[in-house]
Order: structure tokens, then C-alpha cells, then sequence
């Protein structure tokens, strides 16, 4: 699919068609796009649990929270669901995993360069940590850039997304028991195909170009 296609195309999905599931083999390039990704020092600070069941995906309605009603119908009819979460914290053990990972896959052969990354990428941890204060942020961060490049990907697949942010995460990590593995609940992301009788009669609106891009010589 070329970009002027994606781009004539609603990116989001008000609701989706019960009846029409994404094959698995489908599901399977989509999460390996999202495997993928890229993430500032290679951190990749999210993991997803991929909700594959109408049981599954009832437990995940049944615990978004209370004001959260208007996700609950997305969620029922979705192919499949994705809870996505993000670290709370970088610590030194997440890191050494991170590193033993890189040193198998044999991302830098000479070891001197290993050694200087390493450094490098600890002492930018700690810059974010300690003088920027915002670490739990920035990996957020990082998770919202992997999930909006994987909605790109799917629709290049011919399947539909709805990111959604309504949910109780406290209640969402107890039920799924995510929080107590370091990891909290940033976003939801819901795939599928799109119920065509929800659809917005209308042409898409957007800003015009001159409002939003200015160009530098």
C-alpha cells in the first residue's frame, strides 16, 4: 500500500465487524513490526500482552474502570486486543539484560565499541533520571513511537486500529497482573476490521499545510 493510500484512509477505527477475524499469520507480522521498532538506546521499555480471546477480551472490558464505558464496545468486537505496557523504572538488571541481548545477537563484534555504548547508554539513563527527572516519561515516550509506526504497519496490512487511552490502568495491571512485574498499562490497541456502518459521513478534516509545516532554507 503506497502512502498516498494510507493516507487517503481513516487511520482509526470507531468500531469493529465481530464477525471478520485477523488471520494469525496477520496478527503475527504486525507484532513482529512492532518487535521491530526502534527506541531511543535501543531501551524498548514496552511489552505488550496480546488479548487473542473473546474471554480475554471480556476480562479487559469488565476492568477498564468506571467512565470508560464508551471503549468497552471496541474491545468486545476487536480481532484482537493489545495491552501495552512501559517500565517503571530502568534499572541496572533491566539494562545488563538488555546488553546480554545485544552481545548475543552480536550487534557490536569489537569490543571496545560494546564497552563505549554500554557507558554511553548508562550515563543517559541517569541523565533522565537525575537532572531531567522525567525517565518514566521518556520510556513512554518510546512506547507511544513503537505503537503509532505498528498502526502505520497494520494498515499497510489491511487491518484497522483504535488506540485507546480510556482505562483504569490500576485496575487493568491488577486483573492482568502487570504492575507487579515492573510494568504499568500505557495504551490499549485494539485491531480488527472496521464496522463500516459506523463510519463518519464527511470528508476527512485536517489543517491546512500552511498551518502546519514551515520551511527553512
Amino acid at each position: 500500500m503506497d502512502l498516498n493510500t494510507l493516507a487517503a484512509k481513516g487511520h482509526l477505527a470507531r468500531g469493529f465487524d465481530p464477525s471478520r477475524p485477523v488471520a494469525d499469520q496477520t496478527v503475527d507480522q504486525i507484532l513482529e513490526f512492532l518487535r521491530s521498532t526502534p527506541s531511543s538506546v535501543s531501551v524498548q521499555p514496552w511489552r505488550a500482552l496480546v488479548l487473542r480471546t473473546p474471554e480475554s477480551r471480556q476480562r479487559l472490558a469488565d476492568h477498564l474502570g468506571i467512565d470508560f464505558e464508551g471503549n468497552i464496545r471496541k474491545i468486545r468486537t476487536a480481532s484482537h486486543v493489545l495491552i501495552i505496557s512501559t517500565l517503571t523504572d530502568l534499572s541496572d538488571e533491566t539494562l545488563n539484560l538488555r546488553f546480554a541481548r545485544e552481545e548475543a545477537d552480536g550487534r557490536f563484534p569489537d569490543a571496545g565499541v560494546n564497552a563505549a555504548w554500554q557507558a554511553m547508554v548508562r550515563e543517559f539513563v541517569q541523565e533522565r533520571r537525575y537532572d531531567h527527572k522525567d525517565l518514566p516519561h521518556w520510556m513512554e515516550k518510546q512506547t507511544y513511537l513503537a505503537v503509532g509506526m505498528t498502526m502505520m504497519a497494520a494498515a499497510a496490512v489491511g487491518v484497522d486500529a483504535a488506540p485507546l487511552e480510556g482505562f483504569n490502568a490500576r485496575t487493568v495491571d491488577t486483573e492482568f497482573g502487570i504492575r507487579g512485574t515492573g510494568y504499568t498499562t500505557t495504551l490499549i490497541l485494539a485491531l480488527g476490521y472496521r464496522d463500516t456502518s459506523l463510519t463518519v459521513a464527511g470528508a476527512k478534516s485536517r489543517l491546512r499545510r500552511d498551518e502546519l509545516f514551515a520551511f527553512v532554507d
